[in-house]
């Protein structure tokens, strides 16, 4: 095939989550090199950490391979990330995924992350008769989509005198991490009532702790995102529920865009991926999806 396109994803870090985002963006390519008969390739740059420094080094590194395009979910507020800024500067079109678009020059791919905390935190609050402890285990706090959770959340829970909030711990986007800390909080506070998270991780490590503690529907969790161990853990009882983004989807939209972009027509600013609430009413659906 003539005149191929080579797009490159760059995450914020290797994670299952993310895995679910390359394999719709793969997907994605390989519909459009069929339909358009132009091979289009995904090549896929997971940070071995959430780091600032190492993202931007992948991000030089794959600028000066001539892409077509980058799609970036940054580990920082984009307009601080001096190779994204480098990058667009070059000519490389570049597009955000799981990421808010800090003005109309760039486009997002993605959900309302702010309405995604909304959900969980109200959910949670009923959940637990608008009373009680609860905690919240921020992310990696200058991701702007994990900033946005978590302040939405809280701003949640404020409104309601009868919560108390506790310290939940910051698990940087790592399950190991998220984990030991829900554990220490656990521990700390034998009479919490709920958790709260604000990305892929904290979950899977909350799910975790919780089931080691013995705790299982006596702290109530509702979790962010649906990749098969999130989902694993509402089967069981753990979590109850997730207001879940859907990686497929953005992955497949983020090429899409990239494409529409080396055509040099005009871009959106947003592209709405949407929110699934998974619960345990419907959650097989989502099991089967992930198989």
């Amino acid at each position: 095939m003539a005149g191929a396109l080579r797009f490159i994803i760059v995450p914020k870090v290797a994670h299952p989550w993310f895995d679910e985002v390359n394999k719709g963006a793969q997907a994605q390519a390989e519909i459009l090199s069929r339909e358009l008969g132009v091979e289009i390739v995904v090549d896929y740059i997971p940070p071995s950490i959430v780091d600032v420094v190492e993202q931007n080094a992948i991000l030089e590194k794959a600028a000066r391979s001539r892409p077509s395009g980058i799609a970036i979910d940054p580990v920082e507020a984009v307009g601080h990330m001096t190779a994204v800024n480098r990058i667009r500067d070059q000519g490389i079109p570049v597009v955000l995924f799981d990421s808010p678009s800090p003005d109309a020059s760039i486009t997002s791919v993605g959900n309302n992350f702010s309405q995604q905390g909304i959900i969980a935190s109200e959910r949670l609050v009923k959940l637990i008769g608008y009373a009680g402890k609860v905690a919240v285990m921020q992310g990696y706090p200058t991701a702007p989509n994990h900033k946005e959770r978590y302040e939405a959340q809280m701003a949640v829970l404020r409104k309601y005198p009868s919560i108390t909030i506790v310290d939940g711990g910051i698990d940087n986007d790592d399950i190991e991490t998220a984990r030991q800390q829900a554990s220490a909080v656990l521990k700390s506070h034998p009479d919490l009532s709920g958790y709260l998270c604000c990305d892929a991780s904290g979950p899977i490590g909350i799910a975790t702790a919780i089931k080691k503690a013995g705790k299982a529907g006596k702290v109530k969790v509702v979790s962010m995102d649906g990749i098969k161990p999130i989902l694993d853990a509402i089967k069981e009882g753990v979590i109850e529920s997730s207001s879940a983004t859907i990686p497929k989807m953005q992955g497949s939209m983020s090429v899409l865009m990239l494409w529409q972009a080396s055509l040099g027509v005009q871009m959106p600013q947003a592209i709405d991926t949407g929110i699934d609430v998974i619960t345990q009413e419907n959650v097989d659906r989502y099991l089967a999806d992930a198989l």
